[in-house]
């Protein structure tokens, strides 16, 4: 076989560097580009930036309780709270709940009268307007109830809890059935007013406190809605506006005095008290 000479081998070595040139000068563009799209320069990332909306920006839905979520934000110490409105952990507790605004009220008493501690917003209940009437209609009740140390429950399921003591006397006479319809938390309902765990933190503080330091019982009543004349107005053709009317009176007088009412039953109504505080 022919050996191939010195020149050959140059030619060969001549070939390779002119390709390799090639190759390098066509790919060469291809990988400028890749590089300008994986990373912009600062000044296009800026301008996404600035078309980007954010979220504090976005529009939320109207509400009329949208201001609690800002109450919420910002006042968010508990004692400084509690001591704008001239009360501590340990003073007497009222508590009003309404099911239409799916809201929950803390009143704490200051100089002999009661004072609007915060508004809560109610997670989850579950039902319709209208008492509980049995057990397992997942209703949660209303009415006036009594919540007593033995109400507590530090270890429930659902974080924290107190059981609103239904069936009370008025539930009881008009046998109605029931068990364990509580305020708790993990936003679960079946019957009771479920809080997020946050806010039945604070409540739960506020009632248990308050017992310890000797108050009888924490008076909760629950409406089914505010219970304004315009509002009875709105509703009296329902089945329970008898109901509701009696409930009303208790509303009303607590509206006037700022003072939780004593309420008893009678001949299956209730019936509304001065306080006796």
């Amino acid at each position: 076989m022919k050996k191939k000479g010195p020149f050959s081998r140059f030619a060969l070595f001549i070939y390779a560097v002119i390709l390799i040139v090639l190759i390098a000068y066509i790919l060469e563009p291809t990988s400028k580009e890749t590089t300008k799209k994986k990373t912009p320069t600062s000044s296009t990332q800026s301008n996404k930036e600035k078309n980007q909306p954010k979220i504090e920006d976005k529009e939320e839905s109207s509400s009329i309780f949208d201001w609690l979520k800002k109450e919420d934000l910002s006042d968010a110490d508990f004692d400084k709270r509690l001591a704008k409105i001239g009360a501590k952990a340990g003073d007497k507790v009222f508590i009003r709940i309404f099911k239409k605004e799916s809201l929950l009220e803390a009143w704490m008493k200051v100089k002999g009268k009661y004072v609007l501690f915060k508004h809560y917003p109610i997670c989850k209940y579950s039902g319709y307007l209208g008492p509980k009437l049995k057990q397992g209609d997942k209703q949660s009740p209303e009415g006036f109830y009594k919540v007593t140390r033995r109400l507590l429950n530090p270890n429930s399921k659902y974080h924290l809890a107190f059981n609103l003591g239904y069936p009370n006397k008025y539930d009881r006479a008009h046998k109605r059935t029931g068990s364990f319809l509580m305020v708790h938390g993990e936003c679960v309902s079946i019957g009771c007013y479920a809080m997020t765990n946050s806010k039945i933190e604070e409540i739960y503080t506020l009632v248990d406190k308050a017992l310890r330091k000797g108050q009888k019982y924490v008076q909760v009543h629950a409406y089914p809605f505010f219970m304004t004349e315009e509002n009875m107005v709105d509703y009296q053709d329902s089945k329970w506006y008898d109901f509701w009317t009696e409930l009303k009176k208790g509303y009303d007088y607590f509206e006037a005095e700022k003072v939780p009412p004593n309420i008893k039953v009678k001949n299956k109504h209730y019936t509304i008290h001065e306080a006796n505080e």
